[in-house]
């Protein structure tokens, strides 16, 4: 297996969303500095959707404009649900990516953006459009990539029948496989990336797992065997999707993600005295895990 350097995706966007008490915009712009010091692909950082659905975010315009950008490789992306958010998002030169949730769980989807699957559609092609016009790229978020707790049909083949419709009717090149309530295990994401990454050798396949603290490695481990380079986590494994059943589970921890890394002796390029202090800054932001 080749040793190109994996891709990482620090989320403090998915970190910080679900906590019920406030963070500043200050703070928020502080812990974000930091991160941008540490050398990163890319913060998922914020959110252009409706303060009433997400109020945490709803400082995402401010946050962007107490940002240091001058001395960072790191490339933001904020999430989108629609074309109202888009339109906002790609007025921020600072921006590179806009992520769009889709998801092929009709129950989930509308549970998630209040949409039916054919109106998810519609959306992600309003934000496609926008980012082309606007020199954007979108990531588009295949949630409930690993199955789903509602019982809609699921199997590698569904998943990639959406994939080739995404990106070949929609220009797609970017897909996130996302773990959405932390149920993947060994044989799924094999199933999944071992059918997906040979059928679409020109996108971008990463993996947005979630897990509990037993399973991180087993899943990490196999996301790599089968050649996935591109992995979004977060510091301390904070946040993940508030309707997993079990409070342990949570984003992937990156501490987690670099330590295999370094023990696979595959290369990260990161700065780990800033990562050591954006650990340290992240006591003082999130409550105890």
């Amino acid at each position: 297996m080749k040793t190109d350097r994996i891709k990482i995706v620090e989320c403090p966007r998915d970190a910080m969303q679900g906590l019920h008490d406030y963070i500043p915009a200050e703070t928020k712009s502080k812990y974000i500095n930091a991160l941008l010091k540490v050398g990163f692909d890319t913060l998922d950082m914020g959110s252009f959707v409706s303060p009433k659905a997400i109020p945490q975010l709803r400082d995402t315009a401010e946050v962007i404009r107490q940002l240091d950008l001058r001395d960072t490789v790191s490339k933001l992306l904020v999430i989108v649900a629609n074309q109202r958010g888009a339109k906002a998002a790609v007025e921020y030169d600072e921006i590179t990516y806009l992520g769009f949730p889709f998801s092929i769980s009709a129950t989930f989807q509308q549970r998630n953006i209040n949409s039916t699957i054919e109106q998810s559609l519609e959306r992600l092609q309003d934000v496609q459009e926008l980012c082309l016009q606007h020199n954007k790229k979108m990531v588009t978020y295949f949630s409930m990539a690993f199955g789903n707790p509602y019982d809609d049909p699921w199997n590698a083949e569904i998943v990639t029948k959406w994939a080739d419709k995404l990106v070949n009717e929609y220009g797609v090149k970017i897909l996130s496989m996302s773990d959405t309530i932390g149920s993947s295990s060994p044989k799924t994401i094999e199933w999944i990336f071992k059918e997906l990454i040979p059928a679409f050798p020109n996108v971008e396949i990463g993996a947005h797992l979630h897990t509990t603290p037993d399973k991180w490695e087993e899943k990490i481990h196999t996301s790599i065997q089968n050649n996935c380079k591109r992995f979004d986590s977060a510091i301390k494994g904070y946040g993940g999707c508030p309707m997993a059943k079990d409070d342990l589970t949570g984003n992937m921890p990156t501490e987690n993600l670099i330590s295999y890394l370094e023990k696979s002796n595959l290369p990260h390029g990161l700065n780990m005295v800033e990562f050591n202090n954006c650990m340290e800054l992240a006591n003082t932001i999130f409550p105890v895990k």
